[in-house]
């Protein structure tokens, strides 16, 4: 007690300071106050209320302050803690200090109080400088600045601390420049420097705050008039070992000054380029030992500001930069502590390349379909109403001063600009974000769709039903009914009630194996036995079981799609037992016969000869066709005869596609669509970075170096053009171009469904330029890529370059790899697409669009994809594509496949065509459910009553990925595990699995045969020009029109920036909250979380912390947000998936393939069905307290200070992604359940937990 007393006393005799801690004696706390813990620094406290004595009392008193401040300099020189306290939160130590400066008029006192401030704001104390600039200190400093600069002469200690505070303090300032200039600085520092040239002490630290002025553009034009550059130039000049510190700050300051249009013109005309390319070389050559980087890249810095303008350019390109820089950027190359010089070298080059037009005739698709009506409005019409002589290919970008950014090499503003963004198109009016249920169309209207929902009326007196007995009506569900959710290309056991299905005769090339693809309904196999040893090796011996003959493949070139008959399959399986093979290569029928595929009514399309392309025969490897044929009696056994039917089906492919309409009359059929696809037994690994992956607003140095050695490749054309071959291999705009007749030259091919090819250019000899074809009716949209390969040898890196890609960024820089499929490898037992590729680039090339091109904006620069590749197979056919294909022809081959094997008895399945396409091609929609149990009255209205969940896939083309998924979806519902028939007994399925199929069988990236984006046209879709959309919409329209709201809609996409799978939702109060806008008030369902965080937990390649529930205002017219808003189906979702791969959970570090994709469809049916459990427990005679677990769940996954993520991009949130491969993008912490979700899904009582305990092991 006499310690507190004493204490308080101590406190009482210094109480100036103002707000003073209070004491309480009985506890001895200190119950806030201005200076927290200074208590154990009696002393700073006493010599800091001295001075707040003398400033408030206004005391002339200079020695007492001298004596003051340099004792508080002593303190804090030498300790830390003071350092940190006087700068804490709540004290008031540096407002004396400023206070003090403010007032003093004592020049030892002014130098010590700046030393004080030094030695707060030194390395590493980032917060004390924003706490210094937040109490006013940069004022303050300013305007002591202009004070000092009346005296004559100033003090020269004086000027140097001052300028070395400024230069600390200003960047902190957002507003800095513009108090410099109002408070007059700018001309008192220039002024210093101009008088000082030779005093280095004095001109380094005020040409540090030069460069801070020069940030404000306004500031560097007014510094520019007034000689800084020339005074400058002045400062820096060839190599010399004193003042490097000196030259480095000059150039500095140089390159922020001449980011102004104004000051680089103004070096360009006094003949600076050719004065700091002189600089460079005079450097690059004395600093043999490397001491200097930072010097030779700030003279580089300063010439990449002055090409930022067209008059940059060009003075670069005339006084022969291009090669300057080349030579010594080649040099820097063998020493990889050098890679900022090449990097930087390689940036200005590429700026400085001449901007080429792309060698086409036009940039409008080489196919043309005339609409039928032409829109009154947007890209479509500016593009008809082009007068025909009109070059939309010409450059005009080179007027454009204003360079883009590089996206992969500066970022540095990056996240200011994506927050600014960001809250622009975030929608804010909380009227328009209420969802408000508008039809929009009379009920009369709607009747027409009536049709589509017969199982609505189904009274079922014909149906042969598993039981015709009355039975009492019950919704519940067995308590102990097995889940088991199936993963795609996993087998399992099948059900004895699977029916028999006939064996009929396969095509020779198609292996038992081959045709096992993920398409065996209702089969699971456990991982850890298929990742066994044992069933690894049987399943290459069972893909290496080929009897195949050099008959079979010369035949090849004979296959016409049209004529194929019974005759030429007989030959074809008499070939394949020449090699006396004991295996019997069969394949299983459908179970009833298939219906015939309806005419398409259209003369232009209709009884086409349709012709498998192109085969080079040179037949399997020799050895590898004795390997195919010696199948031991253990293999032969293996190839039995499955016991579901499967999907793929060579010849009903061929009758299809001989009925799909497309606009250049595809006449062929892409070997990897025929043969079919099956995963590959092997996992693909996302491509690494040798160096590891380097940290935010860096590229790894190994894909820089890369990227820089194609860059410089590219810039060797221009320096070298008689290397060029420059010849024209493939043309779609000149049938009759020459089809090069030499072996060593490759041949290309894209003529048939989904295929996208335009031109190919031999640049060297194993190298090409690929050109794609834009969206029919548009002249962009390129990315997409599906095209075959022919001619080549062995052992030779090929590089492709694919050079009018559009997007800015791609995870072709951060892992992906473009997919080969091998026809040699397929007739080797090995149909599958694989990752392949080395030196993956994508990055800015030098050809542009004009501003034609670009809807009237200035030029836009194309980007290249490069890739190299080394085949395995001489003469082979290889096929490239972006991603999996998937083409529309293999949807209606499978849904007929599904019709025909399904069990009527179980399985509800109907397959309408929902419309008819703007070329005439069926867009079908499916119903799935169960069969009622009976058809006793109770059972028909349990069936009717079932919730709808309404699912949409591919309305943009080259997101094929969604495809699959769509596939993995359709084929669990239709199997015949007990989970599926519970899923079918619990809702209604219509689904619309491709919603754009025009755009599908021509080979767009986005658009439909309109040259519009279907995902923009949900808000008022035009019957003519968007059917798909319109009636689709049509169809939600009328559910609600009857109060048949879905529980759930879905629309499946991909994603070409992000890894893994995700949602995009919609919400009212985290919409607010990202704008910072009220929305504590607003109550709000927390449903819409539900689902997502259920497939964050058994999904294993979903990542909950990439969703999204922001609505934008962009985004108001696409599918997921005109659902939520119009319709009013709360459960409003866009699904994701990554083209690329994972970087959380089990799938972490893998590219993602079909297996992975079809299991995430069947991954969300089961989401479906624990959605389902949560919503209505009642319904399972769960235990009331299950009532709570969904606001639990949702409460827990909102309690965090930002909701969601937040990023914009194109159909979905913009992600530049820079990925970081060391750590989990997913904050949540994975579970074990999470972790082996995808070996298998327990049962309902497993361990004897109950059903809720359960759900809360999943969820929670």
């Amino acid at each position: 007690m006499r310690q507190c007393r004493r204490f308080c006393i101590t406190v009482r005799m210094f109480r100036p300071l103002g707000k003073w801690p209070g004491f309480d004696s009985s506890t001895h706390h200190w119950q806030g106050g201005s200076i927290p813990r200074l208590t154990n620094n009696s002393r700073i406290v006493s010599l800091l209320a001295q001075l707040e004595k003398i400033n408030a009392e206004c005391l002339v008193d200079a020695d007492t302050a001298r004596y003051v401040t340099s004792k508080i300099l002593q303190l804090v020189q030498s300790q830390e803690k003071i350092r940190k306290e006087m700068a804490a939160k709540g004290s008031t130590g540096i407002e004396v200090i400023l206070t003090t400066l403010e007032n003093t008029r004592d020049l030892q006192t002014t130098l010590n109080i700046l030393n004080i401030l030094i030695e707060l704001v030194a390395v590493g104390s980032s917060r004390r400088t924003s706490v210094l600039v937040s109490r006013g200190g940069s004022q303050i400093l300013l305007q002591l600045l202009v004070n000092v600069s009346k005296e004559s002469p100033p003090n020269e200690d004086l000027m140097v601390l001052l300028h070395s505070l400024l230069a600390k303090v200003g960047p902190k300032d957002k507003k800095f420049g513009v108090k410099a200039r109002i408070s007059g600085a700018l001309n008192i520092t220039l002024n210093i420097v101009k008088q000082n040239l030779q005093n280095q002490r004095l001109i380094l630290p005020c040409l540090q705050v030069l460069r801070v002025y020069s940030t404000n553009s306004v500031n560097a034009v007014s510094l520019g008039k007034n000689g800084v550059v020339e005074l400058i130039f002045k400062i820096i000049g060839p190599f010399s070992k004193k003042n490097t510190g000196l030259m480095k700050v000059a150039l500095d300051t140089l390159a922020a000054l001449l980011k102004s249009k104004t000051n680089a013109r103004r070096a360009v005309d006094r003949g600076y380029i050719q004065m700091l390319l002189t600089i460079y070389i005079d450097w690059h050559r004395h600093d043999s030992r490397h001491r200097h980087m930072l010097i030779r890249k700030g003279i580089l810095q300063c010439i990449k500001s002055i090409t930022n303008i067209k008059l940059g350019r060009k003075a670069f390109l005339d006084v022969n930069g291009m090669k300057i820089l080349y030579n010594t950027s080649q040099e820097c190359l063998a020493v990889r502590t050098l890679d900022p010089l090449v990097n930087t070298s390689s940036l200005i080059m590429r700026k400085c390349y001449p901007k080429n037009r792309l060698p086409l005739p036009t940039i409008k698709s080489a196919f043309h379909f005339q609409l039928p009506i032409i829109p009154v409005n947007g890209p479509v019409y500016q593009l008809y109403s082009l007068p025909p002589e009109v070059d939309d290919v010409v450059d005009e970008s080179d007027d454009n001063d204003d360079t883009e950014t590089e996206s992969e090499l500066e970022n540095d503003n990056e996240d200011y600009i994506d927050q600014h963004y960001k809250n622009d198109d975030i929608e804010t009016d909380i009227n328009k974000l209420k969802p408000k249920q508008e039809l929009g169309r009379s009920l009369e209207d709607l009747k027409i769709y009536e049709r589509f929902f017969p199982e609505l009326t189904e009274d079922f007196q014909e149906c042969d039903l598993v039981s015709k007995e009355p039975k009492p009506f019950s919704t519940n569900i067995t308590p102990g009914r097995p889940i088991v959710v199936p993963t795609a290309g996993e087998e399992q056991p099948v059900a004895n009630h699977a029916m028999e299905t006939p064996v009929k005769e396969s095509h020779p090339l198609q292996t038992e194996d081959c045709n096992k693809r993920p398409i065996f309904l209702g089969l699971l196999l456990d991982d850890d036995s298929l990742n066994s040893p044992q069933n690894q090796g049987d399943q290459r011996n069972v893909s290496s079981c080929q009897c195949l003959h050099h008959d079979i493949v010369k035949d090849f070139d004979k296959i016409s799609l049209q004529n194929t008959s019974k005759h030429e399959r007989s030959y074809t399986a008499r070939a394949a037992n020449k090699k006396e093979c004991k295996t019997s290569l069969s394949e299983v029928s459908c179970n009833k016969p298939l219906q015939d595929v309806p005419s398409c009514g259209s003369v232009l399309f209709e009884g086409r000869p349709v012709h498998l392309g192109k085969l080079c025969c040179s037949g399997p490897d020799p050895e590898e066709e004795e390997v195919s044929c010696s199948c031991s009696s253990e293999e032969q056994g293996m190839l039995e005869v499955p016991h579901a039917a499967q999907l793929h089906d060579p010849e009903l492919y061929i009758e299809i596609v001989k009925n799909t309409k497309s606009v250049p009359e595809y006449s062929e059929v892409a070997y990897p669509d025929y043969f079919g696809h099956i995963p590959p037994p092997f996992k693909e690994p996302i491509l690494e970075r040798p160096y590891g992956v380097q940290r935010k607003k860096r590229m790894a140095g190994s894909h820089m170096r890369t990227l820089m050695t194609k860059i410089n490749q590219d810039i060797e054309r221009l320096i070298h053009p008689n290397d060029i071959i420059d010849r024209v291999v493939y043309d779609l705009d000149n049938i009759s171009y020459p089809v090069p007749d030499e072996g060593d030259v490759l041949k290309f091919n894209s003529k048939f469904e989904s295929g996208n090819l335009r031109k190919v250019i031999q640049i060297r000899k194993n190298e090409y330029d690929l050109i794609l074809n834009s969206d029919i009716n548009s002249n962009h949209y390129h990315q997409w890529f599906y095209f075959e390969v022919s001619g080549m040898r062995t052992g030779i890196a090929y590089r492709f370059n694919i050079i009018n890609c559009e997007k800015t960024n791609s995870q072709f820089n951060y892992g992906m790899q473009p997919l080969m499929y091998s026809v040699q490898e397929a007739l080797n037992g090995r149909p599958w697409w694989i990752r392949v590729g080395t030196d993956i680039c994508y990055y800015k090339n030098h050809f542009s669009r004009s501003s034609i091109a670009a809807g009237g904006q200035k030029g836009k620069s194309y980007y290249t994809i490069t890739f190299t590749v080394t085949f395995h197979h001489k003469d082979d056919v290889c096929y490239f594509a972006y991603h999996y294909p998937y083409t529309y022809s293999a949807l209606m081959m499978h849904l007929q496949k599904l019709e025909a094997t399904h069990n009527p008895q179980q399985i509800y399945f109907r397959q309408d065509v929902l419309c008819e396409t703007l070329s005439g091609n069926n867009c079908p929609v499916v119903t799935v459910t169960a069969m009622p149990e009976s058809n006793y009255y109770e059972h028909i209205c349990q069936f009717r009553n079932r919730p709808y969940i309404f699912l949409s896939a591919r309305v943009h083309p080259g997101e094929t990925n969604s495809s699959w998924v769509m596939k993995g979806t359709l084929e669990y519902l239709m199997s015949n595990t007990p989970a599926a028939q519970s899923l079918r007994e619990l809702y209604i399925f219509k689904i619309v699995p491709m919603l754009n199929p025009d755009g599908v069988i021509n080979g767009n990236h986005r658009c439909s045969l309109s040259g519009e984006d279907l995902n923009r046209q949900w808000q008022s879709p035009n019957p003519v020009l968007h059917p798909t959309i319109f009636h689709a919409k049509g169809l939600l329209q009328y559910l609600a029109a009857i109060k048949r709201l879905p529980l759930v809609f879905c629309d499946y996409h991909g994603h070409s920036r992000k890894k893994n799978v995700f949602m995009y939702g919609c919400s009212i109060k985290e919409t607010m909250w990202h704008t910072n806008a009220a929305s504590c008030d607003l109550v709000e369902d927390l449903g819409y979380r539900t689902l997502p965080k259920i497939l964050s937990q058994t999904a294993p390649a979903f990542c909950m912390s990439s969703c999204s529930f922001v609505v934008e205002k962009s985004k108001e017219s696409t599918a997921r947000v005109v659902v939520w808003r119009e319709i009013g189906v709360q459960r409003s979702y866009t699904m994701e998936s990554t083209l690329c791969g994972c970087d959380q959970g089990k799938y972490k570090g893998l590219q993602i393939g079909t297996h992975e994709l079809e299991e995430m469809g069947a991954k969300f049916c089961y989401g479906l069905l624990r959605l389902k459990r949560l919503t209505s427990p009642l319904e399972y005679n769960l235990p009331s307290t299950l009532f709570d677990i969904e606001n639990e769940l949702i409460e827990s996954s909102c309690k965090v200070t930002s909701p969601t993520t937040y990023v914009m991009e194109e159909d979905e949130p913009r992600f530049l992604e820079e990925v970081d491969y060391s750590a989990e993008s997913n904050d949540e912490p994975d579970i074990d359940l999470a972790n082996t979700a995808g070996d298998y899904e327990p049962s309902l009582q497993e361990d004897g937990l109950s059903d809720s305990e359960i759900t809360r092991t999943h969820l929670l």
